[in-house]
């Protein structure tokens, strides 16, 4: 449960009877909200993705990674 805004008095929800858990930031169909609504956040998680690509794709290239292994 993300709340957002200042003057949110941020509640505590419960579902059949189990409380929900309070986070800064949750990703809901591939978009990142945190509680401040700054897009910080989906910004960092796109960009480590990107990076992570890049180095699968440059073992490749390099002939270090096995591709047997995965």
């Amino acid at each position: 449960m993300v709340h957002f805004g200042r003057e949110n008095l941020g509640f505590t929800y419960s579902m059949e009877g189990h409380y929900l858990e309070n986070v800064d930031c949750e990703k809901d169909l591939g978009v990142a909200m945190s509680k401040d609504l700054k897009v910080a956040w989906q910004c960092q998680e796109s960009y480590s993705k990107a990076n992570r690509m890049l180095g699968l794709i440059k073992l490749q290239e390099t002939g270090g990674f096995d591709e047997s292994v995965y």
